[in-house]
């Protein structure tokens, strides 16, 4: 096999991964109903079903700027490999979920795994290809990651149709490990030599079997008590002092000694250990509590009442604390986990920023466009209303490919400032929408517009950020990129909501009341086409704050990414210029 064509075999499983971990993020919105009823929750518990979606999101986002740096560290190929397996073990634990805490715990662990793989393949992209030609591979890889997305509801809907949700997560596991595998065989290395590791392999299989049946509901297997007393605690009222949870902690403490012992282990433990020193744990955990406190301050608001819950402000003190100590601690370490060097040019501030405000944007669109079609055309139909974003998302991936080949012959900057453009546009025009606009044809054209002008600004902004980089740094750099773009989208979604309702009360309040608008004892229709406008009222609101975020990612764009990389790179600089 040619390099050329393992380069592109490596970067196509890299870009199935990534999408496959797109979709399942929005496969668990259909199938949520379903996850809770598993662990004992009624659908009318939804606030306490949330970290069964922030722990995904921790685990993500918080997670994010270790596994990148590890990946600088380590190499691109262990990280995603080991990415996949973390995601693949998240979602055995998830299908295997008995409570809530053994639930959120495998999303927790699917969201590191999933989170992992964007940074760590889009600096494979840099390792494969040189700048001038980056475009149409970071191109690709965001269309697919799009298609993800746009395939996940489907194919999450399909899995519920015909079986349990149980299933979804079974699939993940044989995916997962399928793609591991055959990135582990595409990818080069040195080849294996001695016996592989036996003992070690049984250990884990044992470790896993074990794990399984510990969280699996016992009410099939207590047909028989003697099966039934290895599920019996042995202290107290927790399934983990079971003989069953002793089972998993004598296998696991075997396989960690094997690994740790053994001259040619199944997992170098101690390999992995050095380098998670190296990567700076104390930085990590610090930035990781950071953005865990914004997590929790933003995904737990209700937008009804305020932006931020009752312990909001709270939480966000303690990030700026966080913050302010990681800080510190960066300049004294001697290898902080983003080297101080990093980000020493402003397209690299420049691409986060300009990521922020997309993810700001994007929000709006993937929430309130759905909610739009509820409102107005489609009150009873979830999937008609959801298949409307359908055009949208569909228009992102054929934008992305566009945006990744005109970076070939554009300046980042003005390719970005111009997606974002027609993302103002699309946006402006959606604020203009009434009540029947979207029965009509023309109500597609803002939708593409804005999906089109959001797939436009994937390839430069991630282009911009990996010229403006050095390689030792391409993958936490990446990592950062992700999430200023998630944060964005947390930020996004509870501002735009919240000033969005200010906009429904204050229109609500100049109403009149229902006996001035209907007769008594009729159907009060025209009072209830008065409340769906006061409705619009909001979504337009939070469509033109979707423009306006819209508008400074384009402006952030020409100010800080006005270098073309490719003119830069044809130059022969590796660094983009102050």
């Amino acid at each position: 096999m040619t390099r050329s064509v393992s380069s592109r075999l490596l970067l196509s499983l890299a870009a199935v991964a990534v999408a496959f971990a797109a979709a399942d993020t929005y496969v668990v919105v259909l199938a949520l109903p379903d996850m809770m009823a598993g662990v004992g929750l009624a659908i009318d518990q939804l606030q306490r079903a949330a970290p069964i979606v922030s722990g995904f999101l921790l685990g993500y986002v918080a997670m994010l700027p270790l596994v990148g740096r590890i990946a600088d560290l380590r190499g691109r190929l262990p990280v995603l490999v080991a990415s996949l397996v973390v995601f693949a073990f998240g979602s055995l634990v998830t299908a295997a979920a008995y409570d809530l805490p053994s639930m959120v715990t495998g999303r927790f662990l699917q969201g590191v795994g999933g989170g992992g793989l964007v940074p760590a393949t889009l600096a494979l992209v840099a390792d494969l290809y040189p700048p001038s030609r980056r475009g149409v591979p970071l191109g690709v890889v965001g269309a697919v990651q799009e298609v993800g997305s746009v395939l996940g509801p489907v194919y999450g809907a399909l899995v519920l149709a015909l079986s349990q949700w149980q299933a979804i997560f079974a699939v993940n596991l044989v995916v997962g490990l399928v793609l591991a595998a055959g990135i582990r065989a595409t990818g080069p290395g040195e080849p294996p030599t001695g016996r592989p590791d036996v003992p070690g392999a049984v250990l884990a299989l044992l470790t896993l079997a074990t794990l399984t049946l510990t969280m699996t509901q016992p009410t099939p297997l207590t047909s028989s008590v003697r099966v039934g007393l290895a599920f019996v605690p042995v202290a107290g009222d927790s399934r983990w002092t079971s003989p069953l949870a002793v089972a998993v902690l004598v296998c696991a403490l075997g396989l960690l000694v094997r690994c740790l012992t053994a001259r040619r282990p199944l997992v170098d433990v101690r390999r992995w250990a050095a380098l998670a020193r190296q990567a700076d744990l104390v930085g990590a955990g610090l930035l990781a509590l950071a953005l865990a406190g914004v997590i929790l301050a933003f995904a737990t608001a209700d937008p009804q009442v305020s932006v931020l819950p009752p312990a909001g402000p709270w939480l966000l003190l303690g990030s700026v604390v966080a913050v302010v100590l990681f800080g510190w601690h960066a300049r004294r370490a001697p290898r902080p986990l983003v080297p101080r060097a990093a980000f020493a040019d402003r397209a690299a501030w420049g691409a986060l920023a300009v990521s922020f405000f997309v993810g700001a944007a994007l929000i709006a669109a993937l929430v309130d466009v759905p909610l739009f079609a509820r409102l107005t055309v489609y009150p009873d139909s979830q999937l008609d209303a959801a298949l409307v974003l359908v055009r949208l998302m569909v228009a992102v991936p054929v934008g992305a490919l566009a945006g990744g080949y005109l970076t070939r012959r554009l300046s980042v900057g003005v390719l970005t400032a111009g997606g974002m453009l027609l993302c103002v546009a699309g946006f402006w025009w959606m604020s203009t929408w009434g009540l029947t606009s979207l029965e009509g044809v023309a109500a597609s054209v803002p939708l593409v517009l804005t999906g089109l002008g959001f797939g436009l600004a994937l390839a430069p902004v991630n282009a911009a950020l990996l010229a403006a980089t050095d390689d030792t740094v391409h993958g936490v750099s990446t990592a950062l990129l992700v999430v200023a773009r998630m944060v964005g989208m947390l930020v996004g979604i509870s501002a735009l909501t919240t000033v969005g309702l200010r906009r429904y009360y204050a229109v609500q309040v100049d109403l009149p009341s229902p006996g001035a608008v209907c007769p008594s004892g009729t159907q009060c229709t025209a009072y209830t086409r008065l409340l769906r406008e006061a409705g619009l009222s909001q979504l337009h609101t939070v469509f033109m704050g979707a423009a306006g975020c819209a508008l400074v990612a384009g402006l952030l764009a020409l100010v800080l990414l006005r270098v073309d990389a490719v003119a830069r790179a044809r130059a022969g600089s590796d660094m983009l210029p102050p």
